[in-house]
């Protein structure tokens, strides 16, 4: 996790997943397996959501950006899916300077899976596709997978399954302003020579 101090806002920054890599054991409609995302799995499900908020620890009392409003940012590459969001809550702002951010997580929703059987170790589940439904900033939990809730939507239960990755914290604070004076001059050049 990246997270950056500077003069037009707060920018955290960093992957809250990576696919192709395997999870910690996990509670899952299966029971306890492990889990790993496949490639693209994020990308169709950004390509589908409609506006995907950023909270804290799971919690959506308090949506701290969004993709709607242009404060988060999120593609897939290579790696996994990574999140780009821009903070202005003096409060998250204060926890990101302390250092007190621990992690990212995610939920998910409309999984489609695959269950691979392994002699020597827990189940292998493999997403193959899913709904991305919300990102968060994880504070006061541990971010590693944890269990699966269930939440009421559009009058129905749907399964929603929270997932987080460990990530280190860098700080870095940017403090310095763009000077625009040689941009002004030419401008200023420009319409003298246009009189």
């Amino acid at each position: 996790m990246r997270i950056e101090i500077r003069a037009d806002g707060r920018h955290i920054s960093g992957y809250v997943n990576a696919t192709e890599k395997q999870s910690k054991p996990v509670i899952t409609p299966y029971g306890k397996v492990v889990e790993v995302i496949e490639p693209r799995a994020f990308e169709r499900a950004i390509s589908r959501a409609g506006d995907v908020n950023v909270t804290v620890d799971h919690d959506d009392t308090h949506i701290y950006a969004s993709t709607k409003s242009g404060t988060l940012t999120l593609y897939e590459d290579a790696i996994g899916l990574h999140a780009d969001v821009i903070v202005t809550d003096e409060n998250l702002v204060n926890l990101a300077k302390k250092g007190k951010i621990k992690g990212w997580s995610f939920g998910m929703y409309n999984v489609v899976d695959e269950l691979e059987q392994r002699a020597d170790d827990l189940p292998l589940r493999k997403i193959k596709d899913l709904d991305l439904d919300h990102i968060t900033l994880v504070v006061n939990k541990t971010p590693v997978y944890s269990a699966t809730s269930v939440e009421v939507r559009a009058e129905k239960e749907i399964d929603l399954e929270e997932r987080s990755m460990e990530t280190q914290l860098e700080l870095i604070q940017d403090r310095s302003v763009f000077d625009y004076t040689p941009f002004k001059e030419r401008i200023e050049k420009i319409k003298g020579e246009s009189k």
